[in-house]
């Protein structure tokens, strides 16, 4: 039975989340295109592609890897945010808006794992 990653909130306000932050980015320095700009952008579309590649995993195990994938990357960018505001790349405002929907989208993630972790796997699915 395929998983539909469509229907997961996770991933649906992580895909948004990589949008805003492509558009951000378009504003940076271009001195920062092979460095701050490709890690934020590399950490931002990771975290919605972990949890579509963790879909289509079999185990319970393999899926909780993958969405712990998505978890890290945005443990690394909360880090590239935040540099982002101090090297004033982004406003205050930027910071404050984009920090709250990635703390959102943290927390969401981290619940889910730990619902997995308690639930029957494949009852997420249905």
């Amino acid at each position: 039975m395929a998983r539909n990653f469509h229907n997961l909130e996770i991933w649906k306000i992580s895909y948004i989340l990589a949008l805003d932050l492509y558009k951000v980015t378009e504003n940076f320095p271009e001195g920062e295109k092979v460095n701050l700009i490709q890690q934020i952008r590399r950490a931002c579309v990771s975290i919605p592609l972990n949890i579509v590649e963790g879909c289509s995993r079999f185990s319970k195990k393999a899926f909780l890897q993958f969405i712990s994938y998505s978890y890290g990357s945005c443990r690394e960018l909360e880090v590239l945010l935040m540099l982002s505001k101090d090297l004033n790349y982004i406003t205050l405002d930027e910071y404050k808006i984009l920090n709250e929907k990635l703390d959102m989208l943290s927390r969401k993630i981290y619940t889910f794992m730990a619902s997995i972790n308690k639930e029957k796997f494949f009852d997420w699915f249905k």
